[in-house]
C-alpha cells in the first residue's frame, strides 16, 4: 500500500517504547478494528477533528473562524461532522486547544530533521527511534526512505506492530532497518480475534513464524491486556504454547489502558463496551502466573 501517511504525534524523550531515551512516531491508519484500542484516533487513515470538553470555555471564537457552519456551542459534541471539511481552522484559533486536527503530512527529510535533533540523547543513552502507530507497515516506501535516513547515522530503530502486514514488502523494505521489532499477540483463536479486532489472525501468526524462524532481527512478542477478552486463562494459555512452539522464552504483557475510551469520544465515535476502568493488581497478577506456569 503506498498511500501518503500521516503522524498523530511525535513524542520525543520516551523510556516506554524501546530502550534508552527515544523518540515515537505514531502514524495513522490501522487495518485492524480492536474495540480495546487505546488509540482510535490512529485508526483511520484520513485526517480527524478531536473535540476535548473539559477544556472548552465556549468563548465563540471556533464558530467564528468556521465557514461551513459546522460548529455550535450549545451542542455537547460542538461539531456537526457532516458538515465539517476538516480545514482546520477552528482548531488554529482556539485558545484552549479544545478542538484539534489529528493528521499531518511530514515529508520523509523534515520527519528525519525532527528525529535526528535528539541523536545525542539516542547516544549516550542506547535509546533511538521507535516507528508505531496506528500500524506503520501500511506505509513501506515511505518507510523505506525514512528509515535509511535514520539508519545512516547509526540510529536504534523499534518498530511496534500488529502483525497485519504484507510480509514481502516488510521483508524488502523495512526489515533490514529494524534492530528491535514489539510484536503484538492479541488473540490466538481465529474467530475470537476476528469478533474482537474486525480481522482474523491468519496473517499475524504467519508473519510471527517468519520472523521467528527466520531470525533476521529480534522479535518481542507483547499482549496487550483487554479484561475479560485476551486476558483468559484459555487466551493466555493458547498463546503462550504457540510461543513455546517457536521456543520463544518471554512474552511481555502490555497493561490495559482504558483512556482509549475517552478517545472514541473525542472523535464522536460511540465508547465500547469494555472494562471502564484500569485492572486491578489481582487481575494483572493472575496474568502474571498464568503466563509465569506456561512459561517458566
Amino acid at each position: 500500500m503506498n498511500r501518503r501517511p500521516l503522524v498523530v504525534d511525535i513524542k520525543r524523550y520516551c523510556f516506554h517504547d524501546g530502550p534508552g531515551i527515544r523518540s515515537v512516531v505514531f502514524f495513522k491508519g490501522c487495518p485492524l478494528r480492536c474495540i480495546f484500542c487505546h488509540n482510535p484516533e490512529a485508526q483511520e487513515m484520513r485526517p480527524e477533528m478531536a473535540f476535548f470538553v473539559d477544556r472548552c470555555i465556549k468563548c465563540g471564537a471556533c464558530v467564528k473562524a468556521c465557514q461551513h457552519d459546522a460548529l455550535n456551542l450549545a451542542v455537547p459534541g460542538r461539531i456537526s461532522r457532516d458538515k465539517c471539511n476538516l480545514c482546520g481552522k477552528c482548531a488554529e484559533v482556539c485558545p484552549t486547544d479544545a478542538l484539534r486536527l489529528i493528521g499531518k503530512y511530514y515529508s520523509v527529510e523534515s520527519l528525519s530533521d525532527i528525529l535526528i535533533r535528539d541523536f545525542d540523547y539516542y547516544r549516550h543513552s542506547g535509546g533511538g527511534v521507535t516507528i508505531s502507530g496506528g500500524e506503520c507497515t501500511l506505509f513501506p516506501n515511505y518507510l523505506s526512505k525514512l528509515l535509511n535516513n535514520l539508519k545512516n547515522r547509526g540510529i536504534h530503530i523499534v518498530l511496534e506492530t500488529s502483525g497485519y502486514f504484507d510480509y514481502g514488502a516488510f521483508q524488502s523494505k523495512i526489515l533490514p532497518y529494524l534492530d528491535l521489532i514489539y510484536y503484538d499477540i492479541k488473540l490466538a483463536d481465529n474467530e475470537t480475534h476476528q469478533r474482537y479486532c474486525g480481522k482474523p489472525n491468519t496473517i499475524i501468526l504467519e508473519n510471527f513464524r517468519r520472523l521467528i524462524t527466520e531470525r533476521e532481527v529480534e522479535v518481542h512478542p507483547r499482549v496487550p491486556l483487554a479484561p475479560g477478552i485476551t486476558d483468559t486463562e484459555e487466551n493466555l494459555s493458547a498463546i503462550a504454547r504457540l510461543l513455546r512452539k517457536y521456543g520463544v522464552k518471554r512474552v511481555w504483557p502490555v497493561p490495559y489502558n482504558p483512556l482509549g475510551l475517552v478517545k472514541f469520544q473525542t472523535l464522536g465515535r460511540p465508547a465500547p463496551k469494555i472494562q471502564p476502568t484500569f485492572m486491578k493488581q489481582e487481575q494483572e497478577q493472575k496474568v502474571l502466573e498464568i503466563l509465569k506456569v506456561k512459561h517458566p
